[in-house]
């Protein structure tokens, strides 16, 4: 695989957890092409939690980058002009640009966003569309892939963010063994609305986790809405409540998403025929499941797999 350079940029006023989501991401491993580099003008810059970090490269990094990734940071403090010229120039290049949480304020600036839809931390929200009313600003996702320009929302949908990127580059199956390493959902449904403070639930009342568990390992049975409320011990209208309520999406929607999920995995790890593959991931029929392929990722199951396909390189 060809090298993919990713340049991690750090601001003054920089939040560490924000930076660290890419570096783990996006670490050099002998699997992927990815050469990480932490860069800040002048190999400096000053964090928000009272330390300042010395980074590995600079903005010379980030004009060789081919993804460039800001993570969030101080929304009150105007990056300088020279990084927004080389933000805007690496865009006007066709590079790769991202943000984490309120990077996307740097982003906006440097006009990367204009035209587009974004993101940012729900607390921010308001600020980013009264500031950049150009951008067309997306309150209730995790993140916005518009193509070669990604935002995410708060914190940590950072993950969420930067695991589709491995997704979109490398296949399910490499997004799916870097989440294991964190020991973080591999996709997660819904929206940051859910994360919104809200009253606290009724004391007694237990997450759903068991169950989705449970239906993961189940995914090629036939796994309805009562035999879901079921395995919870929950009237449906209760289930169907509280899985909303969690999740942010039904338990149909989560269903189908976690076997396409299934179904990438083992389009680009196994060799089996195509109305195989739909049998095991619970979509039934090859012609359900390319109806699902075109609809989801706008592909079909058989172009997938020339794409990703790791069983032929074994």
């Amino acid at each position: 695989m060809a090298t993919h350079r990713v340049a991690v940029l750090a601001l003054d006023g920089v939040t560490p957890l924000d930076l660290g989501i890419p570096t783990q991401i996006f670490n050099s491993r002998p699997e992927t092409p990815y050469e990480m580099t932490v860069c800040a003008p002048g190999k400096k810059a000053a964090t928000t939690a009272g330390f300042t970090l010395v980074a590995d490269g600079d903005m010379e990094q980030v004009r060789a980058a081919d993804t460039v990734i800001v993570p969030g940071y101080d929304p009150l403090v105007r990056a300088p002009d020279a990084v927004l010229d080389i933000l805007a120039e690496a865009r006007d290049r066709g590079r790769r640009v991202v943000s984490i949480c309120t990077g996307a304020f740097v982003l906006a600036a440097a006009g990367v966003l204009d035209g587009l839809h974004a993101t940012t931390h729900w607390k921010h929200i308001d600020d980013l569309e009264r500031d950049f009313p150009a951008v067309a600003v997306d309150r209730d996702v995790l993140y916005v892939d518009e193509g070669d320009v990604l935002t995410s929302a708060g914190v940590c949908c950072g993950i969420d963010l930067c695991l589709h990127i491995v997704r979109r580059d490398l296949g399910a199956g490499a997004a799916n063994e870097i989440a294991r390493g964190l020991v973080a959902a591999p996709h997660r449904d819904g929206g940051q609305a859910q994360y919104v403070p809200a009253p606290v639930p009724v004391a007694g009342k237990t997450s759903l986790s068991d169950t989705r568990g449970w239906a993961l390992h189940r995914l090629d049975e036939p796994l309805t809405l009562p035999v879901l409320a079921r395995h919870a011990g929950l009237s449906q209208r209760t289930f169907m409540r509280r899985f909303t309520e969690e999740t942010g999406t039904t338990p149909l929607q989560w269903l189908l998403n976690a076997r396409l999920g299934k179904a990438r995995e083992l389009l680009e790890t196994t060799d089996h025929p195509i109305d195989r593959v739909a049998r095991d991931c619970g979509l039934g029929t090859a012609a359900n499941l390319r109806l699902h392929f075109r609809r989801a990722l706008d592909t079909t199951p058989t172009a997938y797999r020339r794409t990703f396909d790791r069983s032929a390189a074994r």
